[in-house]
């Protein structure tokens, strides 16, 4: 049985539509900011904390929607699957990478993907953001 990881994650979008993947130091895959939940915690305190460390954002966590959980391989740690919760967030500030960030990019839903992407980012989220994009409003 693999264990799990909770996380709170972002498919944190920009004025243009486009998300942002980062990339850890020392690691591969390109994936949604975010990080592990800490005992105690929300998702949500655990998002606004992470989005803070990583990429010195503000945010306000009543801003955050919750889109879902999703459950997908972890991309960095063999043997462990990882048990996400998503919150959309609208960035109008500039990103700065810090902490474990090591790269940064904004992708646009049209843009073809070269990247090495996490599990749950290229299986999950990136088609349920590009799949509400066609949606009929």
């Amino acid at each position: 049985m693999l264990k799990t990881i909770r996380i709170a994650a972002a498919l944190l979008l920009d004025s243009q539509g486009r998300t942002l993947l980062v990339r850890k130091r020392g690691t591969l895959a390109f994936m949604q900011p975010g990080g592990k939940i800490d005992p105690g915690e929300s998702p949500a305190q655990a998002l606004v904390r992470e989005l803070h460390e990583e990429l010195g954002l503000h945010v306000d966590p009543a801003e955050a929607i919750h889109l879902g959980q999703f459950s997908a391989p972890a991309a960095n740690e063999p043997g462990f699957e990882v048990h996400a919760e998503l919150f959309r967030v609208d960035c109008l500030a500039a990103v700065v990478p810090a902490a474990e960030i090591e790269e940064v990019t904004w992708l646009a839903a049209d843009q073809a993907c070269t990247l090495n992407l996490a599990p749950l980012t290229r299986d999950l989220i990136l088609p349920l953001w590009r799949e509400s994009l066609s949606a009929p409003r």
